[in-house]
C-alpha cells in the first residue's frame, strides 16, 4: 500500500462519521419532485414543457441552455402542474418545473452494454445527454470538463473518494457497495480524455474502502489508490492533487493545467450508468444525519424530492428532540435551509437536522490577531488581513493578496477564536472583486 500524503495547511474538526456503517437504503418514489433548471454551474436550463403535459421518467424536460450547462430530466413520471419560481436550496427563487407522479405508469428499464467498446465521442455524448455534472458539490457539466483543448493533455485522472466534511459518509458507502460501478466510471473517464494514469484519492479514516479498491485493482496496474492523511479539507481539488502528484496549480489556473482532471467517486459511478445504459442522471445517495433524525443512513434519493418528504420517507423526526437547523450539505460548506420545501438538487451531498446543542454558536468578538486563520488557511492566505480589507471596501487590495484563490471551505472561520463571519465576508469580497474586474476595462477607456 502506498504511504499516506496530505497538504499543507487545514484542520482536524470532529468527524462524526456516525452513518458509515449503514448500508445505502433505496427509498420509495416521491408523489411530487420540484426540478430547479439551475442544478450546475453555468447557464441555467431552459424549460421544454408547459402545465398538463405528460412526462416519462428520464424524458427531457429543460435543454441546456448552451455549452456550458446540463440538461434537467424528469426523475418521476406523471403531469407537469406547475412551470414557475420556487424557491431554491442557494435561497432565492429560481424557475423549476414541478411534476406530480403518475401511480400507474412504471419505471423505465435500461438495457446494459460494454461503455468502454463505444467510441470517445460517443462516450462523451452519452455523458453530456445524461444531464451529468460533479457530484461532489461544485456540478461542473461533467462533457465540459472531460474535453479539455488540444494543447492541454491530460495523463492522469483523479477520483476523489476522500468525503472530508464531517458527517457525510455516501460516498464511503458508494466505494464498498459499488466498488465495481466506481472502477468502470474512471476507466470511461480515463478513455474519455486518453489518460493513461487513474488514482483514487481516500483518506485513511475509510480503510474498508481502500482495501475494497485495491482488491478489485490488482488486475488494472495503471489504477491505484493512493491513501490520503485525514485532514479536512483534504477533498479540495488543489489539495487532493498535490497530495496524490505533488503538482501545484498556480493562481488563475485550472486541473487541466498541470494534466490531471478530478472526478468525485459518485460522478463515475453516475457515469458509468450513463454510458453503459444511456441513464440519465435521475437520483444520488444523500447522507441524513443529526440528532433530530429517527433513522440516520444513507439513502438513494430521486432528484427533486423535497427536503420535508425525504425526511419523511425516512422516518421521519424524533418528537421528543426540537429541530433547530437543517443544513443542506456538510457543516463545513454546506448551507442551512430555512423552509423544508426546497428540493434536493444534484449537488446534494447530507441533509443535516441538528438540535439546538449541535446548532449552537460562540459569539462574535473583537479579531484577536492570533494568527489561527492563518496556520489553517490550506491556500496560504491571510484570512485576517482580507476580512480588514473587505470591511473597509478595499476591492483592489484584497484582489491583489489573492481573495479569489479562496476555496471557501471554512477552515479560517472554524479556526478563529473570535467566531468572526470569515467565509461570509470572503463570498461578498469575491463578489465585488469580480466586479471590479469587469469594471475596469471600462475605466481604462
Amino acid at each position: 500500500m502506498l504511504e499516506p500524503k496530505s497538504f499543507a495547511g487545514g484542520l482536524h474538526p470532529p468527524e462524526m462519521k456516525l452513518t458509515s456503517d449503514k448500508a445505502i437504503k433505496n427509498l420509495p418514489l416521491p408523489d411530487r419532485v420540484v426540478l430547479h433548471v439551475s442544478q450546475h454551474i453555468g447557464a441555467p436550463a431552459k424549460p421544454s414543457h408547459k402545465i398538463t403535459d405528460k412526462v416519462s421518467c428520464g424524458e427531457v424536460v429543460a435543454e441546456a441552455g448552451g455549452y456550458v450547462s446540463a440538461p434537467i430530466h424528469a426523475t418521476i413520471s406523471g403531469s407537469v402542474i406547475a412551470v414557475g419560481n420556487f424557491m431554491h436550496p442557494f435561497g432565492v427563487p429560481s424557475p423549476a418545473i414541478v411534476i406530480e407522479r403518475d401511480p400507474a405508469v412504471a419505471e423505465p428499464s435500461f438495457t446494459s452494454e460494454n461503455g468502454l467498446e463505444l467510441s470517445v465521442a460517443e462516450i462523451k455524448k452519452r455523458i453530456q445527454d445524461a444531464g451529468m455534472v460533479g457530484l461532489g458539490g461544485a456540478t461542473f457539466p461533467t462533457h465540459v470538463k472531460l474535453s479539455p483543448p488540444d494543447t492541454k493533455p491530460i495523463d492522469t485522472v483523479i477520483l476523489n473518494g476522500v468525503e472530508c466534511e464531517p458527517a457525510l459518509t455516501s460516498d464511503h458507502r458508494l466505494m464498498l457497495e459499488e466498488t465495481d460501478k466506481v472502477i468502470n466510471g474512471l476507466q470511461l473517464i480515463m478513455k474519455a480524455l486518453n489518460a493513461k494514469n487513474g488514482i483514487i484519492g481516500v483518506e485513511n479514516n475509510k480503510p474498508d474502502a481502500i482495501k475494497a479498491l485495491d482488491d478489485k485493482l490488482k488486475a488494472l496496474p495503471n489504477i491505484t489508490v493512493q491513501p490520503l492523511k485525514v485532514k479536512y479539507p483534504q477533498g479540495g481539488e488543489k489539495q487532493l492533487i498535490y497530495a496524490c502528484l505533488g503538482r501545484e496549480i498556480p493562481s488563475g489556473s485550472l486541473p487541466m493545467d498541470v494534466g490531471v482532471v478530478v472526478q468525485n467517486v459518485a460522478s463515475a459511478a453516475a457515469i458509468a450508468d450513463a454510458v453503459n445504459m444511456k441513464r440519465p442522471l435521475l437520483e444520488r445517495i444523500v447522507t441524513l444525519a443529526g440528532n433530530c433524525v429517527t433513522n440516520p443512513g444513507n439513502y438513494r434519493v430521486r432528484i427533486g424530492t423535497t427536503v420535508c418528504d425525504f425526511i419523511d420517507m425516512t422516518g421521519g423526526l424524533k418528537k421528543d428532540v426540537p429541530l433547530k437547523k437543517v443544513i443542506m450539505g456538510g457543516p463545513m460548506m454546506g448551507f442551512a435551509l430555512f423552509d423544508l420545501h426546497i428540493p434536493i438538487i444534484k449537488g446534494t451531498s447530507g441533509v443535516l437536522c441538528w438540535d439546538s446543542e449541535e446548532a449552537a454558536q460562540p459569539h462574535e468578538t473583537s479579531c484577536l490577531r492570533c494568527g489561527s486563520c492563518i496556520r489553517a488557511c490550506p491556500m496560504g492566505l491571510m484570512p485576517q488581513k482580507m476580512k480588514q480589507l473587505i470591511d473597509h471596501r478595499k476591492w483592489d487590495k484584497v484582489d491583489e493578496i489573492g481573495m479569489l484563490d479562496c476555496i471557501e471551505c471554512g477552515c479560517c472561520a472554524y479556526a478563529c477564536p473570535s467566531a468572526l463571519p470569515l467565509v461570509q465576508s470572503f463570498k461578498l469580497g469575491k463578489k465585488n472583486v469580480m466586479a471590479e474586474r469587469k469594471k475596469a476595462p471600462a475605466n481604462k477607456g
